[in-house]
């Protein structure tokens, strides 16, 4: 048997070894590999037939579901690149995106409708969809295409090397970045976590995190290659009815962000539930707080608790091990198989253990760099010590112990991590000012024990304007995403400024942190 060259080969060579094996549990519903190949290759040959070729782009716009595991693998077998697009996007940004990929197709649902019909994109030229019944919208059923009889095995041609995936994730500007993966990129990164983790056949993994988040959509890609049993969930919005799965299905893997974790510890009889079955848990997004770490621990004796740091260029870049917990809690741990990182100062000459500087990322899993952008992939993708290479600089300022373990400092931009997802203050300030009466709009990230950080939004309003925080709020939750919505809204008669005339942030986030300790 050939060794995981493409991204594709885990649901395959899964499927060629453990073709009767329950691979997939959603809802209701129990798929085996051997279905899911032979459904992955119907949808694949339907994409064929449609003209998708090696190298386009094909968006996924759904919720966490069995027809967007389907929809991943069949676009792979084509040779295409997927695009996972969070199922909340709204219409301004999902435009965007399609058209800055050149999309030629989309996998979305029923549900999603009013939205799809709302943009305008001259590369789409098939849509295929489930549950429609909007009969503005000229669509392909899914449900018709995994009917069609078709047995045939659609065969690699590609090489590694070759576009996998673009995954969006908010920039500076304000437009999202495209973040370029290959099959290389990504089955590196998914054979490195593995390792670590030490996943194995008998992993039963749930997964309530969003397939838009590359931690959720690896959690697949991870569970197919290793041969285990995914348990895709929609959320986390109903957590009780996730823990009675977890202990019906005997999960032993269970991967979350600090959010999930603060709301399964402040579930009422937590520690009555039977969870021995458990043997990891995996943390990333933002640091779990020490508090949380020892509830965890005394919850789940027999889990390992993985704290561990990343970014979606890279996807992952550390791992704490689970016995260092006790001697340095607070650290994202050291650099994962196959990977080496460092610490450089602003003249990329590297730093002597407890000084700080920017974290630098080598290895196989650095992206190919963003989509269409190459001044912003330059500043990031840099000449490393040998020739040939580039690395990733990562933004991120870390400071290194003596041991060689990481602790992170601060960010060098202002990205916000909400709920474990990226969130660019720009993209939302650029939402706020198309707001009649707004004059002013600035947003920063705030300490938050559940969110990691929440989004504060600070307004000053033109003159005559009665606009009111809910007005700002139902605004933004019409026009973002749900976890770019800001937590908190603050309307001030001006807005701190530079000597320049910029809007001073610096200043704003320093007066929420020095409420926060005066609290």
């Amino acid at each position: 048997m050939m060794s995981h060259t493409l991204v594709n080969n885990f649901l395959e060579y899964s499927a060629e070894r453990l073709p009767d094996k329950v691979a997939l549990i959603h809802q209701d519903k129990r798929l085996t590999y051997a279905e899911i190949e032979e459904m992955a290759n119907r949808l694949a040959l339907v994409l064929i037939d449609a003209g998708i070729e090696r190298g386009d782009r094909v968006a996924i716009f759904m919720d966490n579901s069995i027809e967007a595991v389907l929809s991943l693998f069949a676009i792979l077998k084509v040779g295409a690149a997927f695009m996972m697009i969070n199922h909340t996007t709204k219409t301004r940004k999902l435009e965007y995106i399609m058209n800055n990929s050149r999309a030629k197709a989309m996998l979305t649902q029923g549900s999603r409708g009013d939205i799809i019909q709302g943009i305008n994109c001259p590369h789409l030229k098939t849509t295929i969809m489930t549950d429609s019944h909007n009969s503005m919208l000229s669509c392909i059923p899914f449900e018709t295409l995994l009917n069609s009889g078709k047995t045939d095995t659609v065969k690699s041609t590609y090489i590694d090397l070759d576009l996998a995936s673009i995954i969006y994730t908010s920039g500076s500007t304000g437009e999202p970045k495209g973040v370029m993966l290959s099959h290389r990129n990504m089955v590196s990164a998914a054979h490195s976590i593995t390792t670590y983790l030490e996943n194995n056949q008998q992993d039963v993994i749930v997964n309530v995190l969003p397939l838009s988040f590359d931690y959720g959509l690896y959690q697949i890609l991870m569970g197919f290659k290793i041969g285990g049993t995914v348990i895709l969930e929609k959320s986390f919005t109903y957590p009780y009815q996730v823990i009675d799965t977890m202990i019906k299905e005997k999960v032993t893997g269970l991967p979350g962000v600090p959010t999930i974790f603060a709301i399964l510890l402040q579930l009422k009889d937590i520690d009555k539930y039977d969870l021995s079955s458990l043997r990891y848990i995996t943390n990333t997004a933002a640091a779990l707080p020490v508090s949380h770490i020892k509830r965890l621990r005394e919850l789940f004796p027999k889990a390992k608790l993985f704290s561990m740091y990343g970014l979606t260029e890279c996807k992952r870049v550390s791992y704490l091990p689970p016995e260092e917990l006790d001697k340095r809690p607070t650290s994202v741990g050291r650099g994962m198989p196959n990977e080496e990182v460092y610490i450089v100062n602003e003249n990329g000459e590297k730093v002597g253990p407890g000084e700080v500087g920017e974290l630098v990322v080598r290895g196989s899993n650095v992206m190919l760099g963003y989509w269409e952008m190459p001044e912003e992939t330059a500043q990031c993708l840099k000449p490393g010590k040998y020739p040939g290479e580039r690395v990733l600089y990562t933004g991120d300022l870390f400071k290194m112990d003596e041991d060689g373990y990481l602790h992170f400092v601060a960010r060098k931009d202002d990205i916000i991590k909400c709920r474990g997802e990226k969130v660019s203050p720009k993209e939302i300030e650029n939402v706020l000012y198309s707001l009649n009466g707004v004059l002013e709009a600035a947003v920063v990230g705030v300490p938050d024990k559940i969110l990691g950080q929440a989004v504060k939004a600070f307004i000053a309003l033109e003159k005559g304007s009665k606009i009111t925080e809910k007005d700002i709020l139902r605004f933004c939750s019409q026009n973002l995403e749900n976890f770019m919505i800001p937590k908190h809204v603050e309307i001030r008669d001006s807005l701190p400024k530079t000597m320049t005339g910029k809007i001073e942030k610096s200043s704003l986030k320093k007066e929420q942190f020095s409420e926060i300790q005066t609290r």
